[in-house]
């Protein structure tokens, strides 16, 4: 039930050819000069595999709940399934904008609901392909002053969104802290304002994986209790053992394929 809709989109939107998974080496860059936030962003998504993101087709599942993205250069279409009985709820995120299915049928929603809907859509997809997509046009990013967390050496990027083409959630804030030597995204920290509730998560990457050349992690997502702390000073708030475990975030069962030209 929940890969007939699928098929039929995959097949009118994209060509896909299967390649054998290679995992990425990476290699030790002497760095001469000092890197610009764009820089570094540039080398973390190349190293996470690069251009290979902008021509995949990716499914995975995350909390018993089905994904799919499919992408191809400027073309995307985001979706997520819910699956109950013999019925499935198809939520569907592309260039034209979101819409739902409840197995064959359109659903009509309000504009309030479809929104909520499209951002719970983009947030999963938005986290599972870090840091590709962190050179959206959107995105503003800061270089912060450098530190060290458990011993690593760390580049620190401020990110905010504009409003115009940064979704519901623009004024969320973000900071992500990329290793010097591999430069792979190890953690990311994020403040949200989900009407009266504010609040701010630190993730810790681990479980890497490469499927077909695309770096994939899953993450401990950290809650600060106390409200004295600053988004930028969460690193070393997790490093002294100051932020409370909340939930885990895995993907499970990915699949990559990547498209044709």
């Amino acid at each position: 039930m929940k890969n007939y809709l699928l098929l039929v989109f995959v097949v009118v939107l994209f060509g896909c050819k299967n390649e054998n998974s290679n995992t990425n080496t990476i290699t030790t860059e002497a760095v001469t000069k000092a890197l610009t936030a764009d820089e570094i962003i540039n080398k973390s998504i190349e190293v996470s595999g690069g251009e290979k993101f902008k021509k995949s087709s990716l499914k995975f599942e995350f909390r018993d709940v089905y994904y799919q993205a499919l992408r191809k250069n400027h073309e995307f279409l985001l979706v997520r399934i819910l699956v109950k009985d013999n019925d499935s709820i198809f939520d569907m995120l592309s260039n034209v904008g979101f819409e739902r299915y409840d197995n064959k049928d359109f659903v009509k929603l309000e504009d309030s609901i479809a929104k909520k809907y499209e951002a719970s859509v983009n947030s999963v997809h938005y986290f599972s392909v870090l840091p590709y997509g962190l050179n959206d046009e959107a995105v503003n990013k800061a270089l912060l002053v450098s530190e060290q967390i458990k011993g690593k050496d760390y580049y620190k990027i401020k990110v905010t969104f504009s409003a115009e083409g940064g979704g519901e959630d623009h004024e969320d804030i973000f900071i992500y802290w990329i290793n010097k030597h591999s430069f792979k995204l190890d953690y990311f920290a994020y403040s949200y304002n989900e009407g009266k509730e504010i609040g701010m998560r630190f993730r810790e990457a681990y479980n890497e994986r490469y499927v077909n050349g695309l770096r994939f992690v899953d993450y401990n997502n950290y809650k600060a209790e106390d409200a004295k702390f600053i988004l930028e000073n969460l690193g070393k708030v997790f490093e002294n053992n100051q932020l409370e475990l909340l939930s885990k975030i895995e993907l499970k069962n990915i699949e990559v394929q990547l498209v044709d030209n």
